[in-house]
């Protein structure tokens, strides 16, 4: 059985889906809850396999609960459920470590097949959000440089490390942060490349920075 996690501040949408998903046998449903606050708390005593999570909500919206409980549980898997699909919202949630992303008008059938992968590690677009993701220009190499340097120190230094394949637990205990903090970085990073994903992010990385000869771990600008 794969625990899941509910979480909306519309009852009537909450229970809803709570309804659907019961209906799957493999599908548990071991709670609910109207905002990221309360998910926060829900998913620290139920440690769910998966949270399927609205984004703007009250007291505490999504985005901002799905960094405090990957902060906490690693292991748990977030899927944002939301009429959104804004370019900020998609880059923010996919950099801070959602794995899925889904409108509210998906399907229940598409809702559950994604829990499942999410359940066995593998990310989940709408097929309107993956055209977003996928149609997103890149930067043309002339820009590359000038978007290099909009980053912080420590941004540039979390970028050559997700260059070299690193994952964010890696990078934090690299570089003796939370991996709630890199998290955010990598969004910033995210936001002023103008990437979407760490494929994208980890490119630039490979072709733009590399570590000093010196190896005193300062990155820096190959042109």
């Amino acid at each position: 059985m794969i625990s899941v996690l509910v979480v909306d501040d519309e009852a009537v949408v909450r229970q809803g889906i709570c309804s659907l998903l019961s209906m799957e046998q493999d599908l548990n449903i071991v709670g609910q809850a109207q905002n990221g606050l309360k998910a926060v708390e829900l998913a620290k005593s139920l440690n769910p396999d998966v949270i399927l999570m609205d984004i703007r909500m009250p007291v505490c919206d999504g985005l901002e609960a799905l960094g405090k409980i990957l902060k906490e549980r690693s292991s748990t898997k977030v899927i944002m459920l939301t009429t959104f699909d804004d370019d900020s919202s998609i880059t923010r949630a996919l950099g801070s470590g959602a794995i899925g992303y889904l409108l509210k008008d998906t399907d229940s059938e598409k809702i559950a097949a994604a829990i499942r992968l999410a359940a066995q590690g593998i990310a989940s677009l709408n097929v309107p959000i993956l055209a977003k993701v996928l149609n997103h220009p890149k930067p043309v190499e002339q820009d590359v440089a000038a978007m290099l340097t909009k980053l912080s120190v420590r941004e540039t230094e979390v970028l050559r490390l997700i260059g070299k394949g690193s994952s964010n637990k890696e990078i934090a205990a690299a570089l003796f942060l939370t991996e709630g903090t890199v998290k955010n970085y990598v969004t910033e990073i995210f936001e002023k490349l103008g990437v979407r994903n760490r494929a994208d992010a980890a490119s630039i990385a490979q072709k733009h920075l590399k570590k000093d000869a010196s190896d005193d771990n300062s990155p820096y600008l190959l042109g």
